[in-house]
């Protein structure tokens, strides 16, 4: 296995799956590493995280799709370990339904994670938030939605230190 590590990835990054045999993983490296010399050293801090790309299935029916977001990996530089999160890793997630290659359009958005973030959430915009609706964005899978013109969608998921990655799929 090739593991990849860079900032941030091009759309067309996700292209390339394998060379030869040889399969890539793109993994993501936390930005603060652009400051690390300014930022306090702390052995708890997360200066060196690095998460994988998501783990997303598309499902057809018909002409529409649905994606079910499953979690990512992440590596703990604290403890060396490697492992498969789940949706508890992830704080939100969207969909852009027809993506252009250009810039990502949120078109679909979701949230995850524990510790009730729907009081969280009550408790951040100082408002009452419909609960039927909030079950409709508290989801590891989407809304039914139509295959795009560009036969490509893309899903970006963020983690609940900030940190996103996107994944582009070929429909």
């Amino acid at each position: 296995m090739l593991v990849s590590c860079a900032f941030n990835y091009d759309a067309h990054a996700g292209d390339l799956q394998k060379l030869g045999t040889l399969p890539i993983l793109k993994a993501k490296m936390n930005p603060d590493l652009h400051m690390a010399e300014e930022l306090r050293r702390d052995k708890n801090a997360n200066l060196f995280m690095v998460i994988g790309e998501p783990d997303v299935t598309v499902a057809e029916d018909g002409d529409d799709l649905t994606v079910t977001v499953h979690g990512l990996d992440v590596f703990k530089p604290q403890t060396g370990e490697l492992r498969a999160g789940g949706t508890k890793d992830i704080a939100a997630w969207f969909i852009d339904t027809d993506y252009d290659e250009q810039c990502f359009f949120v078109r679909h958005a979701y949230f995850l994670g524990d510790n009730d973030p729907y009081k969280q959430l009550k408790t951040a915009l100082k408002a009452e938030i419909d609960e039927e609706a909030w079950q409709t964005l508290y989801s590891a899978v989407s809304r039914p939605f139509p295959r795009p013109e560009s036969g490509r969608i893309a899903v970006k998921v963020i983690d609940h230190f900030g940190d996103e990655v996107m994944k582009v799929i070929s429909v």
